[in-house]
């Protein structure tokens, strides 16, 4: 790989702006062909998009469940990044390399957690509904 400067890579202009949001495809196909928890979580968000149209849910609720998967989509790619990079400093089992992974799941779990515990306000009184009239 050749070796770029750094003002080479700032460069500003609208060839620099499309060659970003390729970067950023590419790692996002990266992940979902590598990363096995972001087809977890793409099911999960197909999911909860079904119920959303489903139930008919507000423009609001939306909002706040597209808010809830985007975080974790973001969260496991900063995961994805941060596993990449360790990777690429020791292949060996290192203890403050382990830290490093293991806190980057960690935080992508929690935030599983908390937009289970979203779905959950959002979804609840919709299922409380369907549920009452059975």
């Amino acid at each position: 790989m050749k070796q770029i400067s750094r003002e080479e890579i700032k460069k500003k202009g609208f060839k620099r702006f499309l060659a970003s949001i390729s970067y950023s495809v590419q790692g996002l196909f990266y992940a979902y062909r590598y990363e096995q928890s972001l087809w977890i979580h793409a099911l999960c968000s197909i999911f909860a998009i079904a119920l959303g149209i489903i139930f008919q849910i507000k423009l609001s609720e939306w909002a706040i469940v597209f808010i809830a998967l985007g975080i974790i989509l973001g969260m496991e790619l900063i995961n994805t990044a941060i596993e990449a990079t360790v990777d690429l400093i020791t292949l060996e089992i290192h203890p403050l390399a382990k830290i490093a992974k293991d806190c980057g799941s960690a935080a992508s779990f929690i935030m599983s957690f908390v937009a289970l515990v979203i779905c959950l306000f959002v979804y609840g009184p919709y299922f409380m509904k369907v549920l009452a009239i059975l």
